[in-house]
């Protein structure tokens, strides 16, 4: 009798085991959506945009990885730098607007994909893995222009990102997220499904609202007001729990993809008023 239940025990064990890789599993292709895919905007503004290869360190389990990105320097040869941290679905080529948007503000831009979008190491993300993947592109970045001031920038998923990048590091000059949210459990409160009790279940949770207030340099957070993906009170709920210094900006009419576009004049107020570049 006690063979058996112990055989029972250890089959269930075994179950919830798989059950729970599956699960994990399939978070991380429901959350990254990895791919290779863009759309023909983001080509045509890519276009004249340099190749990046970044190695990353792996151990003996791992095999190799490289990081492909994309960089467009600015037109004065000290200019601040941005490292582009994107959101979910499309590869960094799908940003290059946005990219080339930020170079009108003033940076040179690197906009790196993660392991298993577009031309990185092909892999299935997670959440530790996009952490990794950041560090990489940003120690890249600090290795070859350590004497240029250097800012993160994440959009959507990658807001995020950006924000545990922030507390890892202590030589970036100020962090930008756009369009970004408190946790993945929060997103999931804010839709339809929000009734489920499903948090428990998450195991990919971005909670950025946990870091931020560590993240040691100032932060800009900017939000359309007609964002329906990711609401603005999302937003609104990361910058209350960032310290200061700190600036919140709404842009109205933007939405979850053309918030940048829309609200170009009020960044450059912003990035003027929050970190004093011109």
């Amino acid at each position: 009798m006690k063979r058996w239940l112990l055989l029972v025990c250890l089959a269930l064990v075994a179950l919830i085991t798989a059950s729970c890789a599956v699960l994990d599993e399939k978070q991380r292709a429901w959350i990254f959506q990895p791919s290779d895919r863009t759309w023909s905007g983001g080509l045509a503004a890519a276009d004249g945009m340099d190749e990046v290869w970044i190695k990353l360190s792996t151990t003996s389990s791992q095999p190799p990885a490289t990081l492909h990105g994309l960089w467009l320097p600015a037109e004065q040869p000290n200019a601040p730098i941005l490292l582009y941290l994107h959101g979910a679905r499309y590869n960094v080529t799908g940003s290059a607007p946005r990219m080339r948007r930020m170079q009108e503000l003033g940076f040179s831009v690197l906009g790196v994909d993660y392991r298993g979008f577009g031309k990185s190491s092909p892999a299935l993300p997670s959440e530790d893995s996009a952490y990794e993947d950041a560090r990489a592109a940003w120690d890249w970045l600090a290795k070859k222009y350590p004497d240029r001031p250097r800012y993160i920038f994440g959009h959507s998923l990658g807001g995020p990102i950006a924000i545990r990048l922030a507390t890892q590091v202590d030589d970036e000059r100020g962090t930008l997220v756009e369009s970004t949210f408190t946790s993945i459990a929060d997103v999931v409160d804010s839709t339809s499904w929000g009734w489920l009790p499903v948090s428990l279940l998450i195991t990919q949770r971005f909670e950025a609202v946990r870091q931020v207030a560590t993240i040691g340099s100032p932060l800009l957070v900017v939000h359309g007001s007609d964002d329906r993906l990711i609401l603005p009170s999302l937003g609104r709920k990361l910058y209350d729990a960032a310290a200061q210094p700190k600036l919140f900006v709404l842009v109205e009419g933007g939405s979850h993809h053309n918030t940048n576009a829309v609200g170009q004049t009020q960044y450059r107020q912003a990035l003027t008023q929050l970190f004093g570049l011109h």
